[in-house]
């Protein structure tokens, strides 16, 4: 991948940009990128208050009220966008032969060190995309085995497993809570769409957001989780602009070290 990652920082504090036209401004790069007529490009904002729903949404999991919620074509479930979360863009033409969890563990490790920089310690979670603040170990507990499901070298509680990727496990990864620890607490989440080799949406990444929409929703799916913020972690407010050049210098660096895709055909 070029070392030439370029960020544009679409609408930070003032200026929140509405989803569709942050989307129809992503459909426009995705074009230029697999045409090489730009090099890979970052988007970087907030929205205004939005609710989307990825592929695997379930209808039950959704405002019961009538917010409205925007079907979208990544990966994932619902989630919401809104004022204080830092949502992140990237167009980037991916290597051959293409790993599309290989590039989504890439921006996880961006975001954890990221979050590192802020004073936030996190991790990944077994099975589970995105970024996460473990929960407190339980004294005494033990693993409940009606709360545990194998597939293969993965262990994991969550519902069907239809779809998980055996290589969402490792050492890097803390093993999945079946019942050992509190409620773990999800910072970042993403959901990520790759049309003819360029990817599309991305993360999100919870800085000082009203944490009282997720109220509304099961977010991601996952209901033996919460949610978490950089704000609520450090106990003061962390604003949007502070964590963005945080951001942006740990995902030049991973998105850097993917190798160099082969050129436009």
């Amino acid at each position: 991948m070029s070392e030439n990652v370029r960020f544009v920082r679409l609408g930070i504090g003032e200026g929140l940009v509405p989803y569709q036209e942050a989307w129809e401004e992503q459909q426009r790069l995705h074009a230029l990128r697999m045409a090489d007529q730009i090099p890979d490009t970052v988007l970087l904002l907030e929205h205004p208050p939005v609710f989307t729903a990825g592929k695997r949404t379930k209808p039950e999991d959704l405002p019961l009220d009538d917010t409205p919620v925007v079907q979208v074509n990544r990966g994932g479930e619902g989630t919401w966008h809104g004022p204080g979360q830092l949502v992140g863009y990237p167009i980037v033409k991916l290597p051959e032969p293409m790993d599309v969890v290989a590039y989504v563990r890439r921006l996880e490790q961006a975001l954890i060190l990221a979050c590192t920089d802020l004073g936030v310690a996190t991790t990944r979670v077994e099975g589970r995309s995105g970024v996460w603040i473990l929960g407190q170990e339980l004294p005494g507990a033990e693993v409940d085995p009606a709360q545990v499901v194998d597939i293969g070298k993965l262990t994991l509680r969550m519902g069907l497993p239809l779809g998980i990727d055996p290589r969402l496990a490792g050492p890097e990864y803390a093993p999945s809570n079946a019942g050992q620890r509190g409620d773990d607490r999800k910072l970042a989440a993403i959901g990520v769409r790759v049309a003819r080799g360029v990817t599309m949406h991305g993360f999100a990444l919870n800085c000082n957001p009203d944490m009282t929409w997720f109220d509304r929703i099961i977010p991601c799916g996952i209901r033996d989780a919460g949610v978490g913020s950089l704000a609520t972690e450090l106990g003061r407010d962390v604003p949007v602009a502070e964590v963005v050049p945080v951001v942006e210098k740990r995902l030049a660096e991973v998105l850097a070290a993917l190798p160099e895709p082969a050129a436009h055909r």
